[in-house]
C-alpha cells in the first residue's frame, strides 16, 4: 500500500465562516492528521436562541489518537471561535502566533480550562515539525494582526494553505505580505494550493488600509460634533487609524464594547499600538465636549447586544447621541445583515444624525483578495492543483473558472466532507466522503441540527405554546375545570377561547376511562390533537402543546 496525502474540509467550503480543514499523510491503515483552524459561524433568526454554530468534529474525534495538533492561521472568529468547544474532545497540541495565542487563551479561561501545557506559541515566519508534516508560517496581510499562510511540506510534495489574505501594500500594522518567500515556495514546487474564494467576483485589488486612513482623516476634519465610529474590533490597523485621526484632529478617544477592549489589550500585550494616545474611560468621556471626543464601538453589524445598537436605542449607560452628531460605519455589511443594518441607519438619519458608510465614503477595504490579488498569488505559487475554499458554492465555482484561466492543470471543486486524494495519482480528485455537519451551541450545550430543543423553539416561535392541566380525583373524575394557559397565540377574547377549549377537552376525556392508567399516554396524545385542532380553527395556529394529567 502506498502512502496517501489527503485533504478534507469539515467547514468553510460551501459557506463563508465556520472554517475547519484536515490534512492527512501515511498508509491507509496508519495515517497522521492535522487540523487547520476551528471556526464558528453566527446563527440567524431561523434558529432562535442559538448564537453560534460550528463544524461537527466527529470524524476527526474518531481519529484523535493519530492527531498531531491544531494549527491556527489567524484570530478571526470564523477560524478560532469553536476551539474551546472542540478541543476538550481532542486534547491535542495547539500551534498559533502570539496575537492569536493571547485571544484563544482568553477563550479557554472563560471555560475554566488551563491550556498552557498544550498551547505552543509560534514565532512569525518560523517552522514547526510535526513529522511527517513540516509546517512553515508565512506572513500575509489581512484585516487582523498576524495572518499566516501555511506551507505544509510532506514526503510526497508541498501544499500551500493560504488562510485568509489579501495583497495590502500598506497594511499600517504588522509586516507586508512576504511575496519573496511565496515566490521561493512556488519555485520549489507546490502540489496543491488551498485558497480563499471570498472576493473572487470582485475586479481589481482589495485596496489598502493606508488609503482608508487618509479618507477617515478627511472625514474627521470635516465633522465638528461628536463622532462615533463602529468597526470590526479585530481590525487593529483600523483601530490604530481611528486613534491616529482622533489625535490629528485634537480629540480624545474612548473604546466602547467588550471585544474592543479585549482586542486593544491583546494588541498591546503583543507589542502593537504602543505609539497611540491612551483611550479614556467612557464614563469620563461624558464630561468632554461633543467636538472633542471620538467613540470607537463594537456592533458594526447591528448586533442586538453590540454597543452601537444600544447607543442608537438610548440604552447605553455612558454614550449618548444627539442631532448633528455623526456615526461612521467603517466596515462591510456582511451578507444577511442588510435588513437590520439599514434599519439602524434609518433610525439614525431619522434622528438628524449623519451616517457615513462605504456607500458614500471610502472608509473600508476588504481583508480578502480581489481578482488581481488572486492573480499575483497564482503567479507566485504556480500550483499544480487548486482547491478553492472559504466561499459559498457560487464563489468556489467561479474560483474554479479563474484557476482555469490561470492555466492551473487540476482545479478541484469540493464541499464540506469531501476527502480529496492529492497523492498518489496524477490528478487530485474527491474519492470519499467524511461525515460532516453542524453543531449548534444552544445555551452552553452542544446539540445537533435536528435536536428536539431547536425544533420545539422553532415551533413555539412560529405557532405559540399552549398548556392544559387536568386534575383527576381518586374516583376517576375531573376535579374542577381544566386549567388552560397559552403564549404567543393571536387570541383577543381570552375567556371565549378558554371556555371553548375546556369544552373540547372535557368531550375528549369522556371517551376514555380515567381509572385505566394504561390508557394515559393515549389520552394525552388525543388531548394534544384536540387542543391543536381547536386552536387551528380559532386562530389559524397549531401551537406546541403540553398536557399535564395530575392525579389528586
Amino acid at each position: 500500500m502506498k502512502e496517501e496525502l489527503l485533504f478534507c474540509p469539515l467547514g468553510g467550503s460551501g459557506e463563508i465562516g465556520m472554517n475547519m480543514n484536515l490534512f492527512a499523510y501515511g498508509k491507509p491503515d496508519n495515517q497522521k492528521w492535522i487540523i487547520v483552524d476551528v471556526g464558528v459561524t453566527f446563527a440567524d433568526d431561523t434558529v432562535p436562541g442559538v448564537d453560534i454554530i460550528y463544524p461537527d468534529p466527529g470524524f476527526i474525534i474518531d481519529k484523535k489518537d493519530d492527531l498531531l495538533g491544531i494549527i491556527l492561521t489567524h484570530a478571526h472568529e470564523d477560524h478560532i471561535g469553536a476551539i474551546a468547544h472542540v478541543w476538550p474532545k481532542l486534547k491535542c497540541k495547539i500551534y498559533a502566533t502570539p496575537f492569536t495565542s493571547v485571544l484563544i487563551t482568553e477563550k479557554f479561561k472563560e471555560k475554566k480550562i488551563d491550556i498552557t501545557g498544550f498551547l505552543k506559541v509560534v514565532d512569525l515566519n518560523s517552522t514547526i515539525n510535526l513529522d511527517p508534516f513540516k509546517i512553515e508560517f508565512v506572513t500575509l496581510t489581512h484585516s487582523i494582526l498576524e495572518p499566516n499562510g501555511l506551507r505544509i511540506q510532506t514526503p510526497v510534495g508541498n501544499i500551500l494553505h493560504t488562510g485568509d489574505w489579501k495583497c495590502d501594500p500598506d497594511p499600517l500594522i504588522g509586516e507586508n505580505i512576504n511575496s519573496e518567500r511565496l515566490k521561493e515556495i512556488g519555485n520549489e514546487g507546490v502540489l496543491a494550493m488551498i485558497c480563499d474564494s471570498t472576493n473572487v467576483f470582485s475586479a481589481g485589488r482589495a485596496g489598502s488600509e493606508l488609503d482608508v486612513r487618509k479618507n477617515l482623516l478627511k472625514v474627521f476634519e470635516r465633522l465638528k460634533k461628536r463622532i462615533i465610529v463602529t468597526s470590526f474590533a479585530s481590525n487593529v490597523a483600523r483601530m490604530e487609524s481611528v486613534f491616529h485621526c482622533a489625535e490629528k484632529t485634537g480629540r480624545h478617544i474612548s473604546l466602547v464594547g467588550r471585544s474592543m477592549h479585549r482586542i486593544f489589550k491583546a494588541a498591546r500585550q503583543c507589542g502593537y499600538l504602543k505609539n497611540v494616545i491612551d483611550p479614556i474611560d467612557s464614563r469620563d468621556a461624558k464630561n468632554i465636549s461633543r467636538e472633542k471626543i471620538v467613540y470607537l464601538c463594537t456592533g458594526s453589524q447591528g448586533e442586538p447586544m453590540g454597543a452601537m445598537n444600544r447607543i442608537v436605542k438610548y440604552t447605553h449607560p455612558d454614550v449618548y447621541i444627539e442631532r448633528n452628531d455623526a456615526v461612521v460605519f467603517s466596515s462591510k455589511i456582511i451578507p444577511g445583515n442588510e435588513k437590520k443594518l439599514y434599519k439602524l441607519h434609518n433610525n439614525l438619519v431619522k434622528e438628524g444624525i449623519e451616517v457615513i458608510s462605504e456607500d458614500n465614503e471610502y472608509i473600508h477595504v476588504s481583508g480578502h483578495p480581489n481578482r488581481e490579488d488572486l492573480r499575483d498569488m497564482y503567479n507566485w505559487i504556480k500550483p499544480k492543483a487548486v482547491i478553492p475554499v472559504h466561499g459559498e458554492h457560487r464563489h468556489m465555482i467561479e474560483h474554479i473558472e479563474f484557476a482555469k484561466e490561470m492555466q492551473v492543470k487540476y482545479p478541484v471543486q469540493v464541499e464540506n466532507g469531501d476527502i480529496v486524494k492529492l497523492y498518489p495519482g496524477e490528478k487530485p480528485e474527491v474519492y470519499d466522503k467524511a461525515p460532516s455537519g453542524r453543531v449548534y451551541l444552544d445555551g452552553n450545550v452542544a446539540v445537533e441540527e435536528d435536536s428536539r430543543s431547536i425544533k420545539e423553539r422553532r415551533n413555539i416561535s412560529s405557532n405559540g405554546f399552549l398548556e392544559a392541566t387536568i386534575m383527576i380525583t381518586p374516583k376517576g373524575n375531573i376535579h374542577n375545570k381544566p386549567l388552560v394557559t397559552f403564549r404567543g397565540l393571536p387570541v383577543y377574547e381570552n375567556d371565549e377561547f378558554i371556555y371553548g377549549l375546556e369544552e373540547e377537552i372535557e368531550r375528549t376525556i369522556k371517551t376514555f376511562s380515567l381509572n385505566n392508567t394504561k390508557q394515559q399516554d393515549n389520552l394525552i396524545d388525543a388531548l394534544k390533537i384536540t387542543c391543536r385542532k381547536f386552536s387551528k380553527e380559532k386562530t389559524g395556529k397549531k401551537p406546541l402543546t403540553n398536557i399535564n394529567l395530575v392525579r389528586i
